[in-house]
């Protein structure tokens, strides 16, 4: 086997890897947000509105990368829970969490977040530090030729 399969092997089985491990993380993290009733999606969407206050539909939907068609009916049903109310400006929408969803937002994001950092800590600081840079090389590299 040729330096360039072995190197294509090495990228193969750390793609493979990666996904495994991402794979894993959704499963970890949509069975934590349960005890909250929520989805990962839902969770995505409290996130973004909490930090954002007044954001439109459109710019929810480019920053979680989905269509506004996929957005509506989320917040369709985040609304009937009370979470998110849309507030019609001339010919926007924008979002704001009710007080019920800012209290959920406050109790679940810090848990959220805790139980995510937590899936490293079988890594020392310096590793960790070691692979965001491996990570933002990989990134970085495949922007460019993508």
């Amino acid at each position: 086997m040729g330096m360039e399969r072995k190197e294509e092997r090495s990228g193969l089985l750390i793609w493979y890897r990666l996904s495994r491990i991402y794979s894993q993380s959704l499963r970890a993290s949509n069975q934590h947000l349960k005890a909250w009733d929520l989805t990962a999606a839902q969770f995505d969407c409290l996130v973004q509105i909490g930090s954002h206050e007044g954001l439109t539909q459109q710019e929810l939907a480019d920053k979680l990368l989905v269509t506004k068609g996929n957005i509506t009916q989320l917040l369709s049903k985040m609304e009937q829970l009370g979470w998110v109310t849309r507030k019609q400006s001339w010919k926007t929408k924008s979002l704001f969490l009710t007080e019920q969803g800012r209290k959920l937002f406050n109790e679940v994001v810090p848990a959220q977040e805790q139980f995510q950092a937590s899936q490293f800590d079988g890594l020392e600081l310096e590793e960790k530090k070691q692979l965001i840079n491996l990570l933002r090389k990989v990134q970085q590299t495949s922007l460019k030729e993508g």
